[in-house]
């Protein structure tokens, strides 16, 4: 969306006469280009072309104006350059704007009344270099041409880049009358081979651009209206008729759109899916290594009761885990033995921990009963290993008897 509001959003543009300038958007997001005249001017009124290629500048036209500027002391009057045409000094605090292709030149001849009056006379590029000279017109490094003239002469400057271009007099001393000839050589695009011709006198046009070919607009103004200067009130109405403004619009290429999402939302999906696996793959080899770091840690009794059928609830372990219980305080499990050497069935079923309560419990997931319930839980609460062979206990189960 950034493309179609931004980038490719409509604008308004004002030409002048013997404009040609060239649109020429991206077929990928562009499907077509639309263009409306907002003023409607007697006469003829701009064209829009669409050729295949961008057109070449290889058509030269020459048509000039003749204007006479009286500027008070201390003023500045400036017309705007816009679209293969130039500059004209007016009478009136108002800018017409013109366009200037490569390849063009301006030619000027002045004859200033007063000759020991200075006026400056410049051409500047673009609205930024105008502003720059307007708050400094002494400085001549502000514009494309900056001049002092002085009774009659002539100033010459080619253009070397397609753009806007103003030509702009400015009078600190006292007031003085110029008069300036303007002969302005201007660079056109061809449109002879163009494939699509539309007038604007007779409403919106639009043009679709082909995919493949990256077609180009072209959007033409006709020539100036041949008048002649008499006052500035004659001057004024005769440039009304000489502007047109135009707006410029492009649909967009929907489809583009469409599948460019898509794939970004694939591609963020994809991405997201590796970071995911990438994730899984280092939790296992993080296991891996915690297993053998178990493995380098192994009990030294061994492990004796790792089959599933240590899990059940009967005393099968019993007498292997009395074995095993050795190292409790008070040797075995009853605390004496008997003269032959066997172990007292009274106590043999007794908690190793408090002598007090049966084994009713064993631990997970060695599944050794050595203990009652009460005292497997604090055993598991407090160390969390299992007093026989050392292993993490997980959970107590209690042995509940039928």
């Amino acid at each position: 969306m950034t493309m179609i509001l931004g980038v490719y959003g409509s604008m308004t543009i004002v030409l002048g006469p013997k404009s040609s300038i060239v649109f020429q958007p991206s077929p990928v997001f562009v499907q077509s280009v639309k263009v409306k005249n907002l003023k409607a001017n007697p006469g003829p009124g701009p064209i829009l072309y669409g050729t295949y290629r961008y057109p070449p500048l290889d058509v030269v036209t020459t048509w000039g104006e003749s204007i006479n500027v009286s500027l008070p002391s201390g003023s500045y009057k400036a017309n705007i350059a816009k679209e293969t045409d130039t500059t004209l000094l007016l009478c009136l605090p108002q800018e017409w704007k013109y366009y200037l292709n490569c390849g063009s030149s301006i030619n000027i001849s002045y004859h200033v009344s007063s000759k020991s009056s200075s006026v400056f006379l410049i051409i500047a590029e673009g609205d930024v270099s105008l502003t720059r000279w307007l708050e400094d017109p002494t400085e001549p490094n502000t514009t494309l041409s900056w001049n002092v003239i002085h009774g009659t002469g002539m100033i010459t400057q080619d253009i070397f880049w397609s753009s806007s271009y103003y030509v702009a007099l400015g009078n600190l001393d006292e007031d003085v009358e110029v008069a300036l000839n303007l002969s302005i050589r201007a660079s056109l695009h061809n449109t002879t081979n163009a494939f699509y011709k539309c007038d604007l006198a007779n409403g919106p046009c639009s043009l679709n651009l082909l995919f493949s070919d990256g077609s180009a607009a072209v959007l033409v103004t006709p020539g100036p209206q041949q008048a002649r200067l008499l006052s500035c009130t004659c001057f004024k109405e005769m440039n009304a008729s000489n502007e047109w403004y135009v707006k410029l619009s492009y649909g967009p290429r929907w489809v583009t759109y469409i599948f460019g999402i898509g794939g970004l939302t694939l591609l963020v999906f994809g991405a997201f899916n590796f970071l995911n696996k990438l994730q899984c793959a280092h939790e296992d080899r993080a296991g891996v290594r915690s297993e053998g770091t178990e493995r380098q840690r192994a009990p030294l009794l061994p492990h004796k009761d790792d089959d599933l059928s240590s899990w059940g609830s009967s005393y099968e372990s019993l007498p292997q885990d009395e074995k095993d219980l050795g190292f409790l305080p008070g040797g075995p499990i009853d605390g004496k033995t008997l003269v032959d050497g066997e172990t007292s069935n009274n106590t043999r079923h007794l908690c190793a921990i408090c002598f007090d309560a049966p084994r009713d419990c064993f631990f997970l997931p060695c599944g050794h009963c050595v203990a009652c319930f009460a005292c497997g839980t604090r055993i598991a609460e407090a160390a969390g290993t299992c007093p026989v062979c050392r292993r993490n206990m997980k959970k107590v189960r209690k042995i509940f008897t039928v």
